[in-house]
């Protein structure tokens, strides 16, 4: 069993810097994948960007791209999404999430971590 822990989130300003952590504890950290995903109040939960195991295959919506780079230490067990430039959208509720393939869609992800909150004020 795996489990994922996020922490980094908070408060920022319009246009400020934060960076999310993902630590997997419990089991031996080697899924294929690993993404994060966000939900906003009353929104469905959508794909934010995803790595995989070499680190050299990523992927990113479209909203984030150029302002969001997700990497992972395989060593630490951990998964990171440095996030710049940020903007009020970008306020939502954060999952990381450990999955088999880089790929957008949730179904695809068989883990996933309890949330942190980003809130990005104007």
């Amino acid at each position: 069993q795996v489990q994922l822990v996020e922490s980094g989130g908070g408060l920022v300003q319009l246009g400020g810097s934060l960076r999310l952590s993902c630590t997997a504890a419990g089991h031996s950290f080697r899924s294929p994948a690993m993404g994060w995903f966000r939900q906003a109040p009353g929104k469905e939960r959508e794909f934010v960007a995803s790595i995989g195991w070499s680190d050299t295959s990523t992927l990113y919506a479209y909203s984030v791209k150029g302002r969001f780079a997700i990497s992972r230490d395989n060593a630490k067990n951990t998964m990171s999404l440095q996030m710049t430039s940020l903007k009020p959208e970008d306020t939502a509720v954060y999952y990381c999430a450990a999955g088999v393939a880089v790929v957008t869609s949730p179904t695809t992800y068989t883990y996933w971590g309890q949330g942190t909150q980003v809130t990005v004020s104007s």
